[in-house]
């Protein structure tokens, strides 16, 4: 994952002429701050900016898990019933796409110069593709338009959510990174459950099961940048041309020269196994081990969603704020990788709904935890500030490449040791909770730089 590094005080000096618009005074001269070699911006973001960013990343979470954790099945149960697998065969080939093109498109932020600044109008682009997708599956005739649909689908929601997420690398300051995150984390635990629970309301229209938190997502996202601005960054030096040594280059980075970049991206990436061994089939596991039709399990994961989320946000809150108080990220995020495995140990082990909850809510706990504390992690040691929106696509690597191998691998490993149509859910959450440890463990040892 190479490149050649831009020299951030010739970004800093270019920005005199900008004038951020209103309300988003913070932005140029988070930019000034976050060329190459320094720690990043100071000046703080204010509430308002946090509270819309919470909206936002509320938005794009609805629109993207409602369908990946239930839609999605519902829809194979239409087309295919049986054929539970094919989940993973979609899933996994629509972030094999996105795989491909996230640093495409960071290159492309990264260089934008428009009024509305680099990453606003990849907002607006990838909300736009993200509703066409889930339009297409709801209309789908078979399983291979489905497919089709969804890697629409994925590529926009993640688009977006790519473009908030790079907007908090350019803009956070150290003291705030681990709550921003916590507070921005919660709201993608919170919008599943609140996501299924509208999903669940609107079952009995199939194409409303993916167009109402489609539709929310949509307003979500579209009113944070015209609530507060990005600013212009038409100021901001010309970038040298796109050339197809620059794009091979963006798909890497130097590990040498950014070890701990290097070793959070590895224990990142182990992590996210583990993760999505445990929850591409949860739809699925549900159903088995409560022995409930697939279209009725959306009342039960709502319910667990509920549950856990209290878990998820105490997770999400305590973990960023804590450890920006205390300075010290490596511990939380080894603490979560222990609590996921307890969760994971104890939904293997479940074929009654308490138990079921009972472990769900240990890996929302660990989940939100480690999300929260890892993206500050990974705010502080971004190698090359003034390319943000490309290393913030590389590290997307470390999750998105799980999210398209697992779910094809997980496909697998529940047909190991099946029994007729009952699907081997032990083995596959005891292999995710051996890869939640080592993740954490990885992170907790070799990231030196961050306490």
């Amino acid at each position: 994952m190479s490149k050649n590094a831009q020299d951030g005080r010739i970004v800093a000096e270019g920005l005199s002429a900008a004038e951020p618009l209103p309300g988003n005074e913070t932005a140029l001269d988070s930019r000034a701050e976050s060329g190459s070699g320094t720690a990043g911006p100071t000046t703080p973001m204010s509430r308002s900016y946090i509270f819309w960013l919470m909206l936002a990343s509320f938005g794009a979470s609805i629109a993207m898990m409602v369908p990946l954790s239930y839609g999605i099945a519902v829809r194979i149960t239409e087309l295919a019933p049986g054929h539970e697998e094919v989940l993973g065969y979609i899933t996994g080939t629509a972030q094999g796409v996105y795989l491909l093109i996230s640093p495409l498109v960071g290159i492309w932020s990264d260089r934008t110069r428009s009024r509305f600044g680099r990453r606003s109008p990849f907002i607006y682009l990838g909300t736009a593709i993200g509703l066409v997708g889930l339009v297409v599956i709801g209309l789908a005739p078979d399983l291979l338009i489905v497919g089709a649909g969804w890697i629409l689908g994925m590529a926009g929601w993640s688009i977006a959510g790519a473009a908030l997420q790079t907007l908090q690398a350019d803009k956070l300051p150290e003291k705030q990174r681990g709550k921003v995150s916590a507070l921005t984390g919660l709201m993608t635990q919170i919008a599943p459950v609140f996501g299924i629970g509208v999903a669940y309301a609107v079952s009995s229209s199939t194409m409303l099961i993916f167009l109402v938190p489609g539709i929310i997502g949509a307003v979500m996202l579209a009113l944070f940048p015209l609530v507060m601005p990005e600013g212009s960054s038409k100021a901001l030096p010309q970038s040298s041309g796109v050339t197809v040594k620059s794009v091979v280059t963006s798909y890497g980075f130097n590990v040498r020269k950014y070890p701990d970049f290097a070793w959070n991206w590895l224990g990142r990436f182990v992590f996210f196994v583990g993760l999505y061994f445990n929850t591409t089939f949860g739809t699925f596991f549900y159903a088995q081990r409560l022995d409930l039709p697939v279209r009725e399990v959306a009342g039960i994961v709502a319910t667990v969603g509920m549950i856990g989320v209290l878990a998820a946000a105490s997770g999400a809150l305590v973990g960023g704020f804590l450890s920006d108080k205390l300075q010290r990220r490596r511990l939380f995020v080894m603490l979560a990788a222990l609590i996921f495995v307890a969760g994971a140990i104890v939904e293997a082990t479940a074929w009654s709904l308490p138990q079921i909850i009972v472990g769900a809510v240990l890996m929302q706990l660990a989940i939100a935890v480690f999300a929260t504390v890892d993206q500050a992690i990974v705010y502080t040691i971004i190698p090359e500030r003034d390319q943000a929106g490309r290393y913030m696509a590389v590290i997307q690597f470390a999750q998105k490449i799980p999210s398209a191998v697992a779910p094809l691998l997980a496909g697998i490993v529940i047909t190991i040791g099946a029994v007729g149509d009952e699907k081997n859910y032990t083995l596959l959450y005891m292999l995710g909770a051996v890869f939640a440890l080592v993740g954490g463990l990885i992170i907790l040892l070799k990231v030196k730089s961050v306490r």
